[in-house]
């Protein structure tokens, strides 16, 4: 009999361990800084992240305009399809009910407006390294935006993929700290480092996963098989070093113009639409990120 109790209570310990694990723990919205949003900034935000490539209006929506996030345009990836969903501010089916709290949430904590855990096709991994007060003003920058009416297909994932066990793999993505600024640096490669660690998500294409799927910090930006499925990711270290471009300042004209100056690769595949959103960001953070990128070993 004792033995029963003492097993009885261990599976009941198990069981809330993992309820702790997999319940939503949604930052609250007096936690907000009193932040008074600018879209411009939203704006840079929005170009940094590339939210446009994901985002872009799927092909079941007639009349579109390309340059709206409207969503519902598959990303394939190898545990099913998903469709990103609508970020403009039509109230139905995009984010325009949604509150500064809830945009907050869903960046940096993967939770969706109702406490429903987000899958991490959408990368909050990254997002969540972002200030709030960038991510208020990116909400600003898309409530600015014309509403599309779109509702994007849901997930189209095995049902072994719940969403309740979401909670115990975040846990395991979160487990590494967010990303800091180098007091040791300048406030140049720190603003790169910030853009490419944060709302450009670079390693999410550009860092191996492990068995779990979660990033592998130690080969952080060293490339790894393509999250799609297909092909590999290149590293994003060494870049000076193994010859691909002389300097940081050629890096930048690089992540600028592209192939448009000669730089093999940079404006097709899957970089095409990556370095068409960069070139819209403004020289100094365009050369930050060269800087950052140009001191990775």
């Amino acid at each position: 009999m004792r033995l029963l109790i003492a097993a009885l209570v261990l599976v009941a310990a198990a069981a809330g361990g993992l309820y702790w694990l997999a319940t939503p723990d949604a930052l609250p919205a007096d936690r907000l800084p009193d932040h008074v949003a600018d879209p411009g900034n939203g704006r840079v935000m929005f170009d940094a992240g590339g939210c446009i490539t994901c985002h872009k209006p799927g092909p079941d929506v007639a009349g579109a305009d390309a340059g709206l996030p409207a969503g519902g345009a598959p990303l394939e990836t190898p545990v099913g399809t998903f469709y990103p969903p609508n970020l403009t501010p039509d109230r139905e089916t995009g984010i325009g009910g949604w509150s500064d709290a809830d945009f907050v949430n869903a960046m940096t904590r993967g939770i969706a407006p109702g406490g429903v855990h987000l899958f991490p096709a959408f990368p909050y991994t990254s997002y969540r390294n972002m200030r709030m007060e960038d991510l208020i003003d990116l909400k600003a920058y898309l409530d600015s935006l014309t509403p599309v009416k779109n509702a994007a297909p849901p997930v189209d994932a095995p049902l072994g993929l719940l969403r309740v066990g979401l909670g115990l793999w975040q846990g395991l993505a979160f487990a590494e700290p967010a990303f800091a600024p180098d007091p040791d640096r300048s406030a140049r490669w720190n603003r790169g480092a910030y853009l490419v660690n944060g709302p450009g998500h670079c390693g999410q294409c550009h860092t191996p996963r492990n068995a779990l799927m979660v990033m592998d910090a130690r080969r952080f930006l060293a490339g790894g098989p393509h999250p799609e499925g297909e092909g590999r990711v290149p590293s994003l270290r060494g870049l000076i070093a193994r010859g691909k471009y002389k300097d940081a300042d050629d890096l930048a004209s690089a992540l600028q113009y592209g192939e448009l100056f000669g730089y093999d690769g940079l404006s097709s595949g899957g970089m095409g639409a990556v370095q068409t959103n960069l070139s819209k960001l403004p020289e100094t953070d365009i050369k930050a990120i060269a800087d950052y990128l140009a001191s990775l070993q």
